[in-house]
């Protein structure tokens, strides 16, 4: 709005300043051409002098002042701005036989000079400014007053606009500090121009991720309170009976077992709390170097094959390839294919087999841990490396963990630069892949 006004603004001082000197110029040029005429008249006819005069009633007809210089240096005039401009040097001027065309300020009057010397003397001409540019003020009037209105019409159009505009900005603001504030029931209604409309389709977005990322926090804090005060509790419960010597002496090495267990359980949660916030950090640690994932897997399945045989779980090591060659942190493989056994393991009934897979595809090198336990749905594989959703869903349905090892191994795949998904396995069970970005070279 303010560029609108400015802009008319310069228009119209670039405007009347051009029309001015137009008009200006214009005027001098047609007063000389009259005064050219006018000089022409006075020396014909037989009496020089008696042509002067009568070329000097002509131009008083026409409304332009006059006055005449004789030789011996009489003063013929009928206007006194004339004889005020028929100054002695301008008299000495004319009889010299030069002409004059000038600007001049006479008590307060811009008039136009002009004179021409004749065979009587000379005769000068006189033209008020204003009287000259008459038509051309009018013209710059009329410009004026459209730049004017122009300008007011910008005005109210930009004030329109800028409304426009501003509501669904000042809505949008509004809820931005709302969501600032705590709230996540926060909606604007996409409308406005294209940007305005998809600032507000982001904002909603953004309320909506807010609201599910903070109700699965909640979730995830009730959970791993929950599992936390189980183990608490049963601790509590024997400290206090031994404290209280509630406990016979031959049952004291079975609480304390018992007691041992509870607290590795806890030991357990809290290391994959721990494990999960680091993973969470801006700069985890990562060390690649150049590794056979083949001769990892060789070692997974020496430290795998004899704790899988103790439950009576067949355990397989496939290698598509003698060698699969690639620049990355083996002990984070490690970890994460070592989080996908402990949960394949855990679900996996006996009799049942457990696949340890390391290929080779197009553009990644793969290895894929497979069970054949009970799987996992298909809502259960868009979820399933989010903290402790699986385990609340098939918590006293079938073994869990502490709910953090699915999302620890999702975090060490970002970690690594790869990705891992879940999948059906054609063991029957469910399929953990991890794809591993391959060197150009390799």
């Amino acid at each position: 709005m303010g560029i609108a006004v400015l802009t008319a603004l310069l228009a119209a001082l670039l405007a009347v300043g051009l029309t001015r000197t137009s008009a200006d110029e214009s005027a001098r040029r047609t007063l000389s051409r009259i005064a050219d005429g006018a000089a022409d008249r006075a020396d014909t006819g037989a009496a020089a002098r008696t042509s002067q005069a009568r070329a000097v009633r002509t131009l008083g007809a026409l409304g332009i002042q006059s006055a005449s210089i004789g030789r011996g240096g009489a003063i013929t005039s009928t206007s006194p701005l004339a004889r005020e401009a028929l100054t002695p040097a301008r008299q000495r001027t004319l009889l010299a036989g030069r002409t004059i065309s000038a600007r001049d300020d006479l008590g307060g009057t811009l008039v136009l000079v002009e004179g021409r010397p004749t065979d009587a003397g000379g005769i000068v001409l006189v033209q008020r400014t204003s009287d000259a540019t008459a038509d051309s003020d009018r013209l710059v009037r009329r410009v004026l007053l459209a730049l004017v209105i122009a300008a007011v019409v910008a005005v109210v159009v930009g004030a329109a606009v800028a409304r426009r505009l501003s509501r669904p900005l000042r809505r949008t603001a509004d809820a931005a500090h709302a969501l600032a504030a705590g709230r996540r029931d926060v909606r604007v209604p996409v409308e406005g121009p294209d940007e305005v409309a998809e600032v507000a389709s982001a904002l909603n977005s953004l309320s909506g991720s807010l609201s599910r990322s903070e109700g699965r926090q909640r979730d995830f804090l009730l959970s791993v309170s929950h599992d936390l005060r189980t183990p608490l509790t049963g601790i509590s419960g024997y400290a206090e009976s031994l404290a209280s010597g509630l406990v016979p002496p031959e049952e004291t090495a079975r609480v304390g077992g018992v007691l041992l267990g509870e607290a590795k359980r806890l030991e357990r949660l809290v290391g994959d709390l721990l494990d999960l916030a680091r993973l969470g950090a801006d700069q985890p640690g990562v060390a690649p170097t150049p590794t056979d994932l083949v001769a990892l897997g060789h070692e997974i399945e020496a430290a795998w094959s004899r704790r899988c045989a103790a439950v009576g779980v067949p355990f397989t090591f496939v290698a598509s390839a003698p060698e699969v060659s690639t620049l990355t942190d083996a002990a984070r493989v490690r970890q994460l294919v070592d989080g996908l056994l402990e949960n394949a393991l855990r679900v996996t009934p006996s009799g049942r087999p457990v696949v340890v897979e390391v290929r080779r595809e197009a553009a990644t090198d793969v290895v894929e841990v497979r069970d054949g336990g009970p799987g996992l749905t298909d809502d259960d594989l868009a979820v399933a490396f989010e903290p402790s959703v699986l385990h609340d869903r098939y918590r006293g349905i079938r073994p869990v963990g502490t709910g953090l090892g699915l999302a620890i191994v999702g975090r060490l795949a970002q970690v690594l630069g790869g990705t891992v998904v879940a999948g059906h396995a054609p063991e029957g069970g469910a399929c953990f892949t991890l794809r591993l970005p391959r060197e150009p070279d390799r």
